[in-house]
């Protein structure tokens, strides 16, 4: 959360920032935010209270530091692609590639500070590249990350027929909106469809 206190393991005194740059949504249920980083440029030191999807617009070489120092992780993020993530330690995000470097990271209430204490997802999901987890659904969406908290799929134009239940649908052009669930028309382009599944009564 913006402006938090922590301290590096050295005493340093280090003031938190936001886990993204702009919040595109924000409703009882999902929070999204814009994270958008030049080649070399670096999201300050951010804290997560929510687990999270992250869903890959523009995809470039990144580098995750851990304040604690530990081993930093290297990802290489591609268009189309997603993660979902547990709550992590304090870290920052840097673009190390050549690329621009874009997401939208949806933030699950529910699963964190609508809680007493968030809730153990364990280490989350990533999708990979060039392979799919499933078939594509009878209305033409084709997964990518099936877990058993949250569904992601890409779809383009046409009627979708998704459960009953919330979803996130993020063009992967921009655009975002909350959808309660059940039938929806979706307009020409590529589209992330995220299921809340663990909102399923």
């Amino acid at each position: 959360m913006k402006g938090q206190i922590v301290h590096s393991p050295a005493g340093e005194r280090i003031v938190l920032d936001d886990v993204g740059q702009s919040v595109l949504l924000d409703n009882p249920v999902v929070r999204v935010w814009d994270v958008a980083l030049q080649p070399g440029e670096t999201h300050p030191w951010h804290l997560h209270h929510n687990p999270y999807v992250v869903l890959s617009l523009d995809g470039s070489e990144a580098r995750m530091d851990w304040l604690d120092g530990s081993e930093p992780r290297f990802l290489n993020e591609y268009r189309g692609g997603s993660v979902y993530r547990p709550l992590s330690p304090v870290h920052r995000l840097t673009n190390i590639g050549d690329r621009f470097y874009r997401n939208r990271l949806v933030e699950l209430k529910d699963l964190g500070e609508n809680l007493p204490s968030p809730a153990d997802i364990g280490p989350g999901d990533r999708s990979v590249q060039g392979q799919r987890p499933g078939p594509a659904t009878g209305d033409g969406r084709l997964p990518v990350i099936l877990h058993r908290d949250v569904k992601v799929w890409i779809s383009s134009e046409g009627e979708l027929d998704l459960a009953a239940v919330p979803h996130v649908v993020a063009s992967l052009d921009g655009e975002v909106s909350f959808h309660p669930g059940g039938p929806l028309k979706i307009s020409p382009g590529e589209w992330f469809v995220v299921e809340l599944t663990y909102l399923t009564v």
